[in-house]
């Protein structure tokens, strides 16, 4: 439970070192830039904007590369692959990709010079079955579209709408123009559409062509100056032509995907140039020496300090922080805390002067996730699930791998709740053995069976409610301790204290408790009049001091009544504790109506394998819906109950100068 302690590290050495000593601090990726230093007549900084946009567009390519190739030749994956992680590339290999980086660049152009290529060729066959299509109506027509007709006569093709016969387009056009004639050739009809040719003498060209308009004619959009169905065949082997090009650069992609491997090295390699340069152009910088100034871990720094010194001439100076510098955050925990910094961060890093809450929230989250879920047979596979994936895929991402951790110990604790109340696929144990083999088995709860006592589990989700508010009410006080703020320790966590335990020991032995403990609890005279006591003491002590900044009286007296209204909040907190009961009830009555409705086959072949299938599928959906139920509601206890009695976040995540790379790890150096 710690926020690694911060120092702040200067660096000053000479310019001709600069390349190896940043190089040398991204590999170690464990000190945040942060320079201090403004520019000024002995100190600029270099424009490496250029540079940058240089490396920008080469890992762009080399992206557009692999992309091209994962779209021709699929790397071939399985349904877990995603987990695997990004590949270890050791350096030998790294260095290699770096020594041909230009040959691999070309490649990379080579083959979005080929998929650009594939397009257009792809391109021009869809153009080339469009004038195909076009041109079905005129198969059966035995010259060119524009034939421009004898010395004496014109033809005219042309498309009207409606399925016309020969008669109908005469009488149109006797309608429109009686004086002219002309001979009608239909070529075919198709849907809704005639296409057709007309013949006339080439001096009524003119006035024909004003008739056909006037009845409707339209000219096709496309004329070819070949006969149609000779037209359709060289299009056709025009087609022919473009698909063994295409074909062509599909082998020719496919060949070049040898070099998949190295793009992606490639493109990592100038990512990591690019950030190295960013950097670069941040350091100030004279004639013969630079600055590099950043943030460090305190368990870090005597290395980094080594490393440089040793090697290079160079002046490390380390330094603790200013009282109000706000440095960023790194969370140190041990292993099992560690699986819970997503849920921290997800709501927030510590802010200044606030504690690590991972260590005291990992346990509550393990332990209430456990409650909810609450089967032993779900925790088993749970966390069995998980723990074969951490084995299997070592080098997972951080946040997967945290993820996968939590579960595994969320499974735990379900298995261990699970046993406690009796939960093993609900309650398939006692139902298989009536039903298929005819006897009474039941596994008896190790604690008790929450179906059959539900009130006697909803007082101990509400005491284990009262114990995670107390708890997050401690660490408040441990916080103002720290800060030696002793009168707001007493005035808000002492008086609080003394007023809701104060009611507790009065709400005990109540008859509202005893309809819902189903049990009675007296306490001694004395200990009843201590209850009362602490209640009143603490109402006045919060009444009278919750506005102790204020001098005037009455305003004081008024904010001090408004922070007790605040009982309202906590009553409220504690009610929703009951999520415990609500959750852990729901996963065993589903699995329960899951194998009642399994059984239903009764004992024979076919209700074996209706209860098969019922169980698995059920149990699944069961296990499923009550996960991420378990999940949500578990993370809000954390970040709505518990974080609102202490923890506000609002830290800066510690973010490292380091080697930030897409596809692969680059390995480390060994001495």
């Amino acid at each position: 439970m710690a926020v690694m302690q911060m120092q702040r590290m200067s660096i000053c050495a000479l310019k001709r070192d600069r390349k190896a000593i940043l190089e040398r601090l991204q590999s170690m990726g464990v000190m945040e830039m942060n320079h201090i230093l403004e520019e000024d007549e002995d100190f600029h900084r270099m424009d490496t904007a250029k540079a940058k946009s240089s490396f920008d567009k080469a890992a762009a390519s080399a992206d557009h590369a692999l992309e091209i190739l994962q779209h021709y030749v699929p790397e071939k994956q399985s349904m877990l692959s995603s987990l695997a992680g990004k590949e270890l590339v050791d350096r030998k290999r790294y260095g290699t990709v770096v020594q041909e980086r230009d040959t691999l660049l070309k490649t990379a152009k080579r083959i979005q010079t080929l998929d650009k290529e594939s397009a257009e060729q792809k391109a021009a066959i869809l153009k080339i079955e469009n004038s195909i299509e076009s041109l079905k109506p005129w198969l059966s027509l035995g010259v060119p579209l524009n034939f421009e007709g004898t010395k004496y006569t014109v033809m005219i093709p042309g498309v009207m709408s409606g399925m016309l016969t020969l008669e109908q387009v005469y009488e149109k056009l006797a309608e429109q123009a009686p004086e002219l004639e002309a001979d009608v050739y239909i070529i075919s009809t198709e849907q809704d559409t005639t296409y057709l040719i007309v013949v006339c003498l080439r001096e009524m060209e003119e006035q024909m062509a004003e008739a056909l308009r006037g009845i409707g004619l339209a000219r096709p959009s496309y004329l070819v100056n070949q006969v149609p169905a000779d037209a359709k065949s060289d299009m056709e082997k025009e087609i022919s032509q473009l698909q063994s090009r295409i074909s062509e650069i599909e082998r020719e992609v496919s060949d070049l995907a040898v070099h998949r491997e190295g793009l992606k090295i490639l493109s990592d390699y100038y990512q990591v140039r690019r950030e190295k340069y960013e950097v670069l152009g941040q350091l100030p910088q004279s004639e013969r020496t630079f600055l590099v100034s950043g943030y460090v871990p305190q368990t870090q720094t005597a290395k980094v300090q080594k490393s440089l010194t040793d090697k290079y001439d160079c002046v490390v100076d380390v330094e603790e922080l200013e009282e109000e510098e706000e440095a960023p955050v790194l969370l140190k925990n041990n292993k099992f805390s560690a699986a819970s910094e997503g849920i921290v961060e997800a709501f927030g890093l510590p802010g200044k002067g606030e504690i690590d809450p991972t260590t005291i929230m990992s346990f509550f989250y393990v332990f209430f996730f456990g409650m909810m879920l609450s089967d032993a047979a779900y925790g088993v596979i749970l966390s069995v699930a998980c723990g074969i994936l951490l084995l299997k895929f070592p080098r997972m991402g951080r946040g997967l791998k945290q993820n996968m951790q939590l579960f595994f110990w969320c499974g735990i604790s379900t298995l261990f709740w699970g046993i406690m109340f009796g939960g093993y696929f609900g309650d398939a144990i006692t139902v298989i053995a009536k039903v298929f083999f005819g006897r009474d088995i039941v596994v008896p709860a190790l604690w008790f069976t929450p179906l059959d006592e539900p009130m006697k589990l909803l007082v101990f989700c509400m005491l284990f409610g009262v114990i995670h508010l107390f708890v997050g009410l401690g660490i408040k006080g441990y916080m103002y301790l720290k800060d030696k703020k002793f009168v707001d320790f007493f005035c808000d966590v002492v008086l609080w204290y003394m007023l809701l335990v104060g009611l507790l020991i009065m709400l005990i032995p109540s008859e509202l408790f005893a309809s819902i403990a189903q049990t009675t609890i007296v306490f001694p005279a004395a200990v009843n009049a201590l209850g009362k006591w602490l209640a009143i003491l603490g109402a006045l002590g919060i009444l009278l001091m919750s506005g102790r900044g204020r001098k005037n009286f009455g305003l004081r007296i008024a904010l001090g009544a408004y922070d007790l209204y605040n009982i309202s909040g906590w009553l409220s907190d504690v009610l929703s504790y009951s999520r415990l009961l609500a959750l852990g009830l729901a996963t065993g009555v589903i699995a329960s109506v899951i194998n009642q409705m399994g059984s239903m086959g009764g004992k024979s072949i076919t209700g074996v394998i209706i209860f098969v299938l019922a169980f698995i599928i059920g149990h699944l959906f069961n296990m499923a819906i009550n996960l991420l139920g378990a999940y949500v509601h578990t993370n809000r206890l954390q970040f709505v109950e518990f974080f609102g009695k202490f923890y506000d976040g609002g830290g800066r995540a510690f973010h490292p100068f380091k080697e930030n790379t897409k596809y692969t790890d680059i390995e480390e150096e060994t001495k």
